[in-house]
Order: C-alpha cells, then sequence, then structure tokens
C-alpha cells in the first residue's frame, strides 16, 4: 500500500503555511472569483508566493474552480485561464464539465480532478470522468465504504478521493437552494447562509392525502427546534479501513476555517496515518480522537460511510460547538527568549496554554506567569482579542518546537472558573 495524499484547505496565507508546517502532503485554495468560496481572501500574490513554497517543499497545491457556470461567467474565463498559467498549480479542482472542457483544450498538460460538486457517486460516472481526461475523482460524500471499494476495484486506473473530515450540507452535495430562497445568498456561489442551521419553531399539524381530518401535530420545546443541523463529519474511528482501500488522496474540508482548526487537522491526520503505515496491527483511533475533540465541531458523525444515516447524524438541540477547547493564539515569532503570539481569544497571566508543536505530538503545557503586550513592551495580566495582530511575548527558554504558525489552545472560559 502507499501513503494517500493528505490534502489541507486553506482561504488565505496564513491558513496555506500552517497547513504546510502541520504535515499536509497539498493544499488547495481558491482561484479568486471562479470558486465557490467567494469570500475566501486569496489575492493572486500571496497564492503565488504559496505555490512556491509549496513546490520548494516538495508538496502540491490545487486550485479550485469550482462554481457552476452561468453565461455571466464565461466572460471571465479567458482572464482565469492566462491567471492559472501564471500560478502554476499543480492542478485544478472543476465540476462544470463546460468549464473542464474549455481548460482541457487551453491547458492540455495540467492535471483536472473533478469536484464533489460534481456528484460523482458510481463507478461508471467516475469511467466517465476518465474517458474526458480526468486526473482524479473526488467521490461524494453521499457515498459509502462499501461502494467507494467498489468504484476503487472496477476503477484501478483512475485516482480517488474522498473526505474524512469537515462540515456536512443537508442537501445533495452542497447543492442547497434554501439560502438562495431566505437570504438571497447563494450557496453555489460562495456565499451561503447557512439556513440549515438555523433555529425553526413549529406551528404545523400534517394531513395524510388517504386519511383526511386526521391530524399530527409537529411538536417542539422551549429551544425550538434544529431539524436540519447536521453533525460534522469525521472518519477517523474508520481510518484504517480507508488506509486499507488504497484511496489515493484523503481531503479535509474548510476553506473558510481557523489556523487551529488546520493545524488540529493535518496535525491529527497526518499522524494517524503515519503511525497506521508504521504498526497497522495495533493502531487505534482514540489518541488522535481525543485532539480532534478540541476543535469547535456540533458533535462528529461518520455519516454515510456504513450506509444512509438515521436521526443520530443530526443534532437538533443547537449548533453551539460541543468542544471543551478554543484557539489561544498563534505564534509569530521569537525574540530574546519571548515567545510572541498572536491572541485569538482572551489570556490571561496565571493561565494554562498548550502550545502545539508540529515536530512533537504530546501537547507543551505552560502557565503563563510573565505575559508582555506586544505592541508597546509593558507587562500586562491580561490580553482580550479585540483588533487583528494583538499580541502578547511569554517567556520560553527553547523555542525550536515552536515555529512561526504554531497554535496554542486553552480550555473554554468556563471550565477555568
Amino acid at each position: 500500500m502507499n501513503k494517500p495524499q493528505l490534502l489541507l484547505p486553506a482561504g488565505n496565507m496564513d491558513a496555506f503555511k500552517t497547513a504546510l508546517l502541520y504535515g499536509a502532503d497539498a493544499v488547495y485554495a481558491g482561484l479568486p472569483s471562479m470558486n465557490l468560496r467567494s469570500r475566501e481572501n486569496f489575492p493572486i500574490e500571496d497564492l503565488q508566493e504559496c505555490i512556491k513554497k509549496s513546490h520548494s517543499l516538495g508538496k502540491k497545491t490545487y486550485l479550485a474552480l469550482n462554481l457552476f457556470s452561468r453565461n455571466k461567467d464565461i466572460a471571465k474565463l479567458d482572464a482565469a485561464i492566462s491567471t492559472i498559467k501564471f500560478l502554476n498549480p499543480d492542478g485544478l479542482i472543476i465540476s462544470d464539465p463546460g468549464i473542464f472542457a474549455k481548460i482541457k483544450k487551453e491547458i492540455p498538460d495540467l492535471p483536472l480532478n473533478v469536484s464533489t460538486q460534481a456528484n460523482v457517486c458510481s463507478w461508471l460516472t467516475v469511467d466517465f470522468w476518465q474517458k474526458q481526461g480526468a486526473a482524479l475523482c473526488v467521490l461524494g460524500r453521499e457515498v459509502s465504504f462499501k461502494e467507494a471499494v467498489e468504484i476503487r476495484e472496477k476503477c484501478p486506473d483512475t485516482k480517488l478521493e474522498i473526505f474524512v473530515h469537515g462540515a456536512m450540507c443537508i442537501s445533495y452535495s452542497g447543492r442547497c437552494l434554501l439560502s438562495a430562497f431566505m437570504a438571497s445568498r447563494s450557496a453555489n456561489a460562495g456565499l451561503c447562509a447557512h439556513s440549515c442551521r438555523w433555529k425553526y419553531k413549529s406551528k404545523l399539524v400534517l394531513e395524510e392525502e388517504m386519511r383526511p381530518n386526521e391530524f399530527l401535530e409537529l411538536y417542539e420545546d422551549e429551544q425550538g427546534s434544529y431539524i436540519l443541523n447536521s453533525k460534522d463529519l469525521c472518519l477517523m474511528p474508520k481510518l484504517n479501513q480507508i488506509l486499507c482501500a488504497g484511496f489515493d488522496s484523503l481531503k479535509i474540508e474548510g476553506r473558510n476555517k481557523s489556523e487551529y482548526y488546520i493545524a488540529q487537522t493535518a496535525r491529527a491526520y497526518r499522524k494517524a496515518i503515519d503511525d497506521y503505515f508504521e504498526n497497522p496491527k495495533d493502531w487505534k483511533a482514540d489518541i488522535y480522537m481525543q485532539e480532534l475533540l478540541t476543535l469547535q465541531n456540533r458533535g462528529y458523525t461518520t455519516a454515510f460511510f456504513d450506509g444512509v444515516p438515521d436521526g443520530s447524524d443530526q443534532n437538533f438541540n443547537d449548533t453551539a460547538s460541543i468542544s471543551d477547547w478554543q484557539s489561544a493564539g498563534i505564534v509569530k515569532g521569537y525574540k530574546d527568549c519571548l515567545l510572541e503570539i498572536e491572541v485569538k481569544n482572551k489570556i490571561q497571566k496565571g493561565q494554562e496554554i498548550e502550545l502545539l508543536s508540529p515536530y512533537q505530538f504530546e501537547p507543551f503545557k505552560i502557565v503563563i506567569d510573565k505575559m508582555i503586550d506586544g505592541k508597546n513592551n509593558k507587562e500586562i495580566d491580561l490580553m482580550s482579542a479585540g483588533k487583528t495582530g494583538q499580541t502578547i511575548k511569554i517567556p520560553i527558554k527553547d523555542a525550536k518546537l515552536f515555529p512561526k504558525y504554531t497554535v496554542a489552545r486553552k480550555r473554554c472560559p468556563s471550565l477555568q472558573d
């Protein structure tokens, strides 16, 4: 067996470099104005720097050009093609067959990967895309493991990628119209308002067609009802089966997620994959799951892995994170025995934080007994996360384990009181 590629998302340059630092084999980002995360903040010059960085490390960068094209988008394609040639990525992620054909004609040597948005859910569909010249197909999240294995067996010459972690959409492969209808924000243009996460109050009765005047009431409690709120995908408990099956790429969702999320998912899955290939017989998911539980999440589900999910895969009570942890900050540099950290959530003197080194899996715990304001170099007792770029400096003797972009975490405030 060969190790699959571990593919991480990035919505900006800091997230990109964090993914590389924590063990991603490849990173995917959006081509500006032509992808399904239109709020992604990734200027062309930053993308250029990141692609060069990934190539210098022997790693890959893929650009998402995965929008569903409308007539107004076609005029942008020539400029997009010029940008792609300038950036020189390792491949494109495409969902629209028209755009696929256009890019294939204009840049014939560039590998084209078929996006999950294309609803690739059978070996016949994979075979179709292979004949069009696809280098890889991303299987839809609706595909069960049994189906994916059959696709792998039927299509041995096509690279296959599966999602292993991230948010789940209530709609088929993310093709949702709720947001467009309810908030005039199209999910298929990267502007989803997450209408499926809203709290709905029900004041309805149902009358079945063949039973007139027999009314069925819908009940809710004082919390309302989150009837469309899916838990988050996490296939770590099934990772050993996935690695045995011989898929080519494992994908993490989340181009709009924080650097802490990028670091933790990269760190956990990198370690889990490497440990499995070193000692598959004794591999267990527990220690990696403990780390993934420190991420903000709505509860985890294996979704369609074993077939159509049941009600346990939904969180009907609320959409709040169930994690006991939150990001503390990100290392910006080290000088004069002081580690500078950009604060993401309130930090105070006497508090314990954990630094997550990219070079060791065990968290490094430190109690902050001295804290200096990064702006005026005065000693302080507390720093709140207000404006972007607020930093603190804390004394630490050896910072080799904590290079720039190292993330730190802390317990949620309610658990520290």
